[in-house]
C-alpha cells in the first residue's frame, strides 16, 4: 500500500488555517497510510496520543530544510516505507524535496498559502520559489489570488502542474445550535443581546481593531449588541486599549484562546460572524483563503469579511454553505 509522509511545522495542537487543512488532509487518508514528522510543540504527546496514524516529533522546534533535518526527514520517510511526500507549506519546506527524491519518494506535494505570495514577490525568495516548484510534482493552491501571484514565480511547466486543494468544514461540529447558548451563560451574554463573533488570531491582518473602531456607532444604532472577540495574539494589548479608550465596557468580550473542540461552540454564540481582514506590507502578507468564514457560515451565521487576498473567494462560498446547508468538498490533488 502506498504510505505518505507529511513533512510540516503546520500541525496540532498548533492553531491556525495551515493547520486546519494538514490536519484534514491526514484525516482523509488511511492511518495506515499516512505518517507525520513535524516540529516539536507545547501539547503535542497529549495530542498525538489522539491520532490514529504515527507521529514523529523532530528535535528541532521549527523544520527547516538545514542538512541535519533533511537526514532525519529522510531516516523517517526510509523507516516507514514511506513512498510519496507532502509538504505542508511549500515554502522553505519543499527545498528537502531533491533530498527526500534520492531516499526513495516517487510523488512530491506542496502546499502553498499565503506566505508564498510574498515569496514570490521578492527577489532572493522568488529564486528558491521556483526551485521549489521544479522539483515537487504538485504544488497546491487555497485561492485563484494566490495562484495568480505565485504562478508568476514558476516555470510554465511548474505553473501547469498547480492544482487547487480547498479546505472543507465538518459538518457534524460546526452547526447550528452547537453549543452557543452555553458560551453566552458563561460569558455573561444576555441571551436577546446581537451578538458579532470573530475567531481568529489577534494579529493586524484580521481586522478586529476595525470591529472594535466601529462598535461605538453599532451600540448606538442596536443598544446591547456585543463584540466577541475569540482568540489570542500580539494584538491583544492594543485592542484592549482601545476596548477601554472606548468605554465599550462589556460591549466587547475578549474571550482569549480556547480549544480547537470548543470553537463550533463559541462561533454559534454569535448571530453574524465578521473578520474585515486587510492586505499589509505594500501587497506581501495578504489572507490567502479564510476557513473561519466557512466555518462560520457552517454554524448558520451570516458573514461579513475584507477584500485581502482570496477572502472573496472564500466569502462566495461560505454564502452558498449557508444557503445550500451543505459543506463543500476537499477538491484534494495526487498526494
Amino acid at each position: 500500500m502506498s504510505r505518505t509522509l507529511v513533512v510540516t511545522n503546520d500541525f496540532p495542537p498548533r492553531r491556525g488555517g495551515i493547520e486546519t487543512l494538514v490536519r484534514q488532509l491526514c484525516e482523509g487518508l488511511p492511518p495506515e497510510g499516512v505518517v507525520v514528522h513535524t516540529s516539536r510543540t507545547p501539547g503535542d504527546a497529549a495530542y498525538d496520543a489522539t491520532v490514529p496514524y504515527p507521529v514523529v516529533r523532530d528535535p528541532s522546534a521549527v523544520l527547516l530544510p538545514t542538512p541535519a533535518v533533511a537526514r532525519r526527514v529522510s531516516a523517517t520517510l526510509r523507516g516507514y516505507g514511506c513512498d510519496r511526500v507532502v509538504f505542508g507549506a511549500s515554502a522553505p519546506l519543499g527545498l528537502l524535496a531533491p533530498g527526500l527524491r534520492r531516499a526513495g519518494a516517487g510523488h512530491l506535494t506542496a502546499l502553498t498559502h499565503g506566505h508564498e505570495v510574498w515569496w514570490a514577490a521578492v527577489p532572493g525568495t522568488r529564486t528558491l520559489l521556483r526551485r521549489i516548484g521544479e522539483s515537487v510534482d504538485v504544488l497546491t493552491y487555497v485561492s485563484e489570488h494566490c495562484r495568480d501571484r505565485i504562478a508568476r514565480a514558476l516555470t510554465p511547466e511548474a505553473a501547469a502542474r498547480m492544482q487547487r486543494l480547498t479546505p472543507t468544514v465538518d459538518r457534524s461540529r460546526f452547526r447550528p445550535g452547537c453549543g452557543g447558548a452555553a458560551v453566552r451563560r458563561r460569558l455573561g451574554i444576555p441571551t436577546g443581546a446581537p451578538v458579532v463573533v470573530c475567531v481568529a488570531r489577534l494579529v493586524r491582518r484580521k481586522g478586529q481593531d476595525t470591529l472594535v473602531r466601529i462598535w461605538p456607532e453599532v451600540v448606538g444604532s442596536f443598544p446591547g449588541a456585543v463584540l466577541l472577540l475569540v482568540g489570542d495574539g500580539p494584538d491583544r494589548r492594543r485592542i484592549q486599549r482601545m476596548v477601554a479608550r472606548r468605554g465599550l465596557g462589556r460591549a466587547v468580550v475578549l474571550a482569549g484562546s480556547v480549544p480547537a473542540e470548543e470553537v463550533p461552540a463559541h462561533l454559534d454564540a454569535g448571530d453574524v460572524f465578521a473578520m474585515p481582514v486587510r492586505t499589509r506590507r505594500l501587497g506581501l502578507e495578504v489572507e490567502a483563503f479564510g476557513i473561519a468564514y466557512l466555518e462560520a457560515a457552517a454554524c448558520g451565521l451570516r458573514v461579513v469579511g475584507g477584500g485581502s487576498g482570496g477572502s472573496g473567494e472564500a466569502l462566495a462560498l461560505a454564502d452558498r454553505l449557508r444557503s445550500a446547508g451543505a459543506a463543500p468538498g476537499l477538491e484534494a490533488p495526487e498526494c
